[in-house]
């Protein structure tokens, strides 16, 4: 079988696409015959306004504070190349290499809309550098999230002027040799094409894209993790009738409740204490419909913000095919930032009511189990602390999720004056998410134990697998051992798709 190859296109891109280029690093990437013409046609329109005397920002002028200053024509190349030097001035870790390799096609699929006048050299040479593995060296911090992501995309650009430094098969080299081993000579970026790689939001929906893709998964293997201490704790299924959702039918509490009746279903757990004189269950088991719900809503309202994102051209100046070049502001991140800012709301929800499950399977006043889920307590502390490194990172996440949107700060001697702060509310919520990873490992670890002091009844279909998968990976606990690479191996878990997709073998469909 040959190599995979994506197109871009002007039908753009969806998530799932991007959720492909994630999964599989060999995708090759090409343009379409259609954005070929659309970025040439761009570009002839810059190159037929260039000697006609007028300004243009970002074109013939200095940038932000210094728009006012006209550049004489023989200065251009240089007007594009300080550019790019004087804006790569990140800090902090680099992205790791997928994301870096991602905002290189985003900036490639922005500029090949054709509204942002640089050549198709340009474009060209970033997908060239994608296929050909030549990551740039982007630092994480630096961005405020409008004019674009300056700073990050600045080094990104420096890799295409032979600046900076990049990645080829994990070495960090002078993006110089980089080049020259791919046989490529560094590009001279000509009017309007320093811009048009640093005015965007690549950077802050690059790592948006990859929150969310994350956080559709783990909405899945939250209602699996629920549904497996649910069946270890004897809770009830009456709170997922169907009738009780239909009354207040939000899509993502619909699909939670239908997802606990294919997770559980033949189980012999429920109808094992279906007579108890239990009333109602805390709110952690019975309200999970309501809770993972409303994250899920978050979820699907923050991936069609980025979806919208992801194909939008973001830079500035633009040019529209009458020949007029439009000064206006799609640079800015705004939507992007309070979109994350719920996502991390979202991911921070689903770890908070794990945590209150996690303290109902370790706490025997609440579960009718052994103390911290082991026999012979006191000698053996079993899974006390667990559930204290989970509430650590519940807490953790409640500081994380203070929403960076809300803060501005004026910059670039205050002709931006107001800025959406998109990376910092991409960052916090990425970490949240893997927050969130780690709380869910803990309440499949603690479940699983829960489980099997039910033996021999059998949980659902859905939980028996999810069980099997745990087992698979962490013994179950007969006395006291070092924990943490069983939080791990969970965590690895956690974030495997296999692992939703065998649960989902076992039971059928799961939203």
């Amino acid at each position: 079988m040959g190599q995979r190859t994506m197109e871009i296109s002007p039908t753009g891109w969806t998530l799932k696409d991007l959720d492909d280029l994630r999964r599989d690093s060999g995708i090759r990437v090409e343009l379409s015959e259609a954005s070929r013409t659309a970025i040439q046609a761009s570009r002839q329109i810059v190159e037929s306004h260039l000697g006609d005397g007028k300004a243009y920002y970002g074109i013939n002028t200095g940038f932000g504070k210094l728009a006012s200053q006209r550049i004489a024509p023989d200065q251009i190349e240089a007007l594009q190349r300080n550019l790019i030097l004087s804006h790569a001035c990140g800090v902090g870790d680099p992205l790791p290499i997928p994301t870096a390799r991602r905002m290189l096609l985003l900036r490639a699929l922005s500029i090949s809309r054709g509204f942002s006048g640089a050549r198709l050299d340009v474009v060209e040479r970033l997908l060239e550098l994608y296929n050909r593995g030549i990551t740039p060296v982007i630092p994480e911090q630096g961005s405020v999230g409008a004019s674009g992501d300056l700073a990050p995309l600045a080094h990104l650009a420096l890799v295409l002027i032979g600046e900076g430094e990049a990645l080829v098969d994990g070495k960090r080299v002078s993006s110089a040799d980089a080049l020259q081993g791919a046989g490529l000579k560094p590009l001279v970026l000509q009017a309007k094409e320093g811009l048009a790689l640093i005015n965007g939001t690549q950077m802050m929906t690059t790592l948006g894209t990859g929150v969310v893709l994350d956080l559709q998964h783990l909405a899945r293997v939250a209602d699996i993790a629920g549904a497996l201490s649910l069946e270890a704790l004897m809770g009830s299924i009456k709170p997922f009738d169907e009738r009780i959702h239909r009354l207040k039918p939000h899509p993502g509490q619909l699909a939670v409740s239908q997802n606990m009746h294919h997770l559980m279903r033949d189980s012999q757990i429920l109808p094992s204490h279906a007579d108890c004189n239990r009333v109602q269950d805390p709110y952690c088991l019975r309200c999970m419909p309501q809770v993972h719900g409303a994250s899920r809503g978050a979820i699907d309202h923050v991936a069609g913000v980025l979806e919208t994102e992801v194909n939008a051209v973001s830079d500035n100046p633009l040019i529209f095919e009458n020949g007029d070049i439009v000064s206006g502001g799609n640079f800015h991140g705004q939507a992007i930032a309070m979109a994350l800012d719920y996502a991390g709301i979202a991911a921070a929800e689903l770890a908070s009511i794990s945590e209150r499950r996690i303290e109902n399977l370790v706490n025997p006043d609440l579960s009718g189990l052994p103390a911290f889920l082991v026999e012979g307590g006191g000698v053996h502390s079993g899974f006390m602390i667990p559930q204290v490194v989970a509430a650590a990172l519940v807490s953790e996440n409640k500081g994380l999720a203070h929403p960076a949107s809300v803060d501005s700060i004026p910059t670039s001697g205050n002709k931006e004056d107001h800025v959406s702060m998109g990376v910092n509310a991409a960052r916090t919520a990425r970490a949240i998410v893997r927050n969130v990873e780690r709380v869910l490992a803990i309440e499949l670890m603690c479940g699983a134990q829960g489980l099997d002091y039910r033996r021999p009844l059998k949980a659902g279909r859905g939980v028996e697998a999810a069980f099997e998968q745990i087992r698979e990976r962490v013994p179950k606990l007969d006395g006291d051992r070092y924990l943490a690479p069983d939080i791990e191996a969970l965590t690895d878990l956690v974030k495997s798709r296999a692992f939703v997709e065998t649960v989902k073998a076992a039971c059928g469909e799961l939203a």
